[in-house]
């Protein structure tokens, strides 16, 4: 009410004047209320599409809000020197109030990026651990004293697959998603010589990142698109590929593709796999495409979930593995059990029953928002 009723009140109330001011006789009523209405159609259609794909796209809000609050300003304060009128000093107040206002008060952001409203928060029962925040929604988790530590079940699930799945010492590893890099720092530990490359599309959150959680140099992040960045990566130069990417709690459609999933496997070298993590619940429709996407290019495929995900009575992150070579889905859920860990793996005929005939992924067609179930 403070923020956006005031002045759109007082913007609203601008034509009726304008138009009072400038009907001398009503024959012209139709010309000049005709005129207004068109500029005013004009500048709504403009400032919809100014705003949605130039100024959101390079700005945060904050500044665009501040920014128009103070065009307001001066545009007042031409008119009322003009006119000397006390409705053009009452817009001006009002204006530079509610703009002081929004300048004055924390927003609910660390970091507003084009992309998110990141947050960085302490964990209140380990000093050192923080939880990076994208939108409401817990992103990472970093021990800055113990990067070893993987506090998500979906990222030591994870880490139990590269574990297994990977031969002993360093590998070459690409990150669909940077968040706060928490499986390239644990590759780097764990692994000393390991090649990380991350691809995150938002660059104000890699300076965040940094700033809070620190990033280790042999992580190698690549800002930008990670569909346009796998393009430019070498052929067969990864052994893993970790898909870890959301918008939300959506996986960026365009990351789900059987084109993009091409892209991953000319990457990947004959021996090497993906690990892709994905969210999903009610009727797993999205799950049950990315799988049946990935079973489309890759020669093996095997899904690992708690048991109540796969039944379909929860949900939540699902964990999909694909290669050419096999995958040893009792090596991993022994692995998984050493770790107290509650989730079983599927492949062959069990993970055909699952997919159901679900339709893959492609270009053409990959609603992943709309085929995500809700919690």
């Amino acid at each position: 009410a403070v923020g956006f009723f005031a002045p759109a009140a007082l913007l609203s109330a601008i034509s009726p004047v304008v138009v009072k001011i400038r009907l001398a006789s009503l024959d012209d009523t139709g010309t000049v209320v005709g005129s207004y209405s068109a500029v005013g159609t004009a500048g709504a259609i403009a400032g919809t599409f100014v705003t949605g794909f130039v100024l959101l796209a390079a700005f945060p809000t904050r500044p665009i809000v501040t920014a128009v609050g103070g065009l307001l300003v001066a545009v007042g304060l031409v008119m009322w020197r003009r006119r000397s009128d006390t409705a053009g000093i009452a817009s001006v107040i009002v204006t530079a109030a509610l703009a002081g206002l929004l300048l004055a008060a924390d927003g609910p952001c660390d970091v507003e990026t084009t992309y998110h409203c990141a947050v960085v928060t302490a964990d209140a029962n380990r000093p050192t651990g923080r939880v990076l925040v994208l939108d409401g929604v817990r992103n990472s988790y970093v021990d800055l004293a113990e990067p070893t530590h993987l506090e998500f079940r979906y990222v030591q699930l994870i880490a139990d697959v590269i574990d297994t799945v990977a031969p002993p010492g360093p590998v070459r590893a690409v990150s669909v998603g940077g968040g706060a890099l928490t499986l390239p720092t644990y590759l780097a530990v764990t692994r000393p010589g390991t090649t990380n490359v991350a691809l995150e599309i938002d660059r104000p959150l890699i300076e965040l990142v940094e700033a809070e959680f620190g990033i280790d140099r042999s992580v190698m992040v690549i800002a930008g698109d990670a569909r346009l960045s796998m393009s430019d990566l070498a052929a067969d130069g990864a052994d893993v590929v970790i898909g870890d990417a959301f918008s939300g709690l959506s996986v960026p459609w365009h990351l789900t593709t059987a084109e993009f999933v091409e892209d991953i496997d000319r990457v990947l070298d004959d021996d090497g796999f993906y690990v892709m993590n994905v969210i999903d619940h009610g009727e797993h429709q999205l799950v049950r495409a990315v799988v049946a996407t990935l079973q489309g290019a890759f020669e093996h495929v095997a899904m690992f979930a708690p048991e109540s995900y796969v039944a379909g009575s929860a949900g939540g992150n699902f964990v999909v593995v694909a290669s050419h070579g096999g995958i040893d889905v009792l090596a991993i859920e022994m692995a998984i059990a050493e770790r107290d860990g509650i989730e079983i793996g599927l492949a062959g005929p069990p993970l055909a029953a699952f997919v159901d005939g679900a339709r893959p992924l492609t270009d053409d067609f990959a609603p992943a928002d709309q085929l995500l179930g809700a919690p």
